[in-house]
């Protein structure tokens, strides 16, 4: 080697030699997750409620329940493309996709759910309003009374599901983050968006028949409570795994977010819980739909710690 070489090779420059510290998801993971579930779930639900009554009891569903979705969703896009690093190099994700990883697939999918709830939101907007259906020019390719909405929802629905599930197993593939186990993560996830579907559908369903309303009442009553067992589950019977054991020492007495969780705890699935169970001995519509916004506001609080917690502990 000579002296040449040896100059050149003393002028390399490190960059970064330590991980990564303090918390890399943030806020803008857990709007992603939050709104989500409630654009999956208001979907998931509603299929629910449209097998179990008749469209005439629930009048404002069909062009709401997808209305509701495709914010939700584009809220759930549009963070997750202003969070990445590079976001124009999310079309290689289309243009040249990797059917192994987890973020292609999610991401197609979740493409073609919105496309299709887009569709279903139009067709619910015409067939909501004649006036609109007669002098839309776009009524002529695609009109309510065409079936079209049917045909399109049996897809929606079975998209929903591994939409709202798969960043549970993007989650999982996060190395030394045990927490985040895939099972776990699944039926929490599924929990979240039936928990959110149906305290989003609560505020909208004033005009429905009482038999409706009280499904939603069961169905939430039902998702936080199971949600709850499971994250009770982990906060006393973490002590098998030392990992998970050190991260939910940041919830358990005197831990920096303690008093987050609990606030979770209490908003999203306790209150929620037992208003909902009173309200099928007993219907409050008030109560209800303050169960409802507890929740929403519950599981951004419950999604935010359980997110942010893994990242607190050192990888090295």
């Amino acid at each position: 080697m000579d002296h040449g070489t040896v100059i050149e090779a003393t002028k390399a420059v490190v960059t970064l030699d330590v991980a990564l510290p303090g918390i890399i998801w943030g806020w803008m993971i857990t709007l992603n997750m939050w709104a989500k579930s409630i654009g999956t779930g208001v979907i998931l639900v509603g299929a629910f409620l449209l097998y179990r009554h008749k469209k005439e009891d629930m009048p404002n569903l069909r062009w709401l329940m997808p209305l509701i979705s495709f914010i939700a969703l584009n809220v759930f896009l549009l963070f997750t493309l202003v969070d990445l690093h590079q976001p124009l190099r999310m079309v290689n994700i289309f243009l040249h996709p990797h059917w192994t990883s987890a973020i292609t697939v999610g991401a197609w999918m979740a493409s073609l759910f919105t496309g299709l709830v887009t569709l279903m939101a139009l067709i619910g907007a015409l067939d909501q309003f004649p006036d609109c259906r007669r002098h839309c020019g776009i009524a002529k390719a695609v009109r309510a009374k065409s079936g079209l909405y049917e045909k399109i929802f049996p897809f929606v629905v079975f998209l929903a599901i591994p939409v709202t599930l798969y960043t549970a197993v993007i989650m999982a593939q996060s190395s030394a983050r045990e927490l985040w186990a895939a099972p776990a993560e699944l039926v929490q996830m599924l929990m979240a968006a039936f928990m959110v579907g149906s305290a989003t559908l609560l505020l909208i369903a004033e005009k429905w028949s009482a038999e409706a309303r009280k499904d939603l009442a069961m169905v939430l009553a039902l998702s936080v409570f199971f949600s709850f067992l499971m994250y009770m589950g982990e906060y006393f019977f973490s002590y098998k795994a030392s990992e998970i054991e050190a991260t939910i020492a940041y919830v358990h007495s005197g831990g920096s977010y303690n008093l987050q969780f609990w606030a979770a705890m209490v908003l999203g699935y306790i209150i929620p819980f037992f208003i909902a169970m009173g309200s099928l001995r007993e219907e409050n519509r008030t109560m209800m739909k303050f169960a409802a916004v507890t929740t929403i506001i519950g599981l951004y609080l419950a999604k935010s710690t359980w997110l942010e917690i893994p990242q607190m502990i050192p990888l090295s």
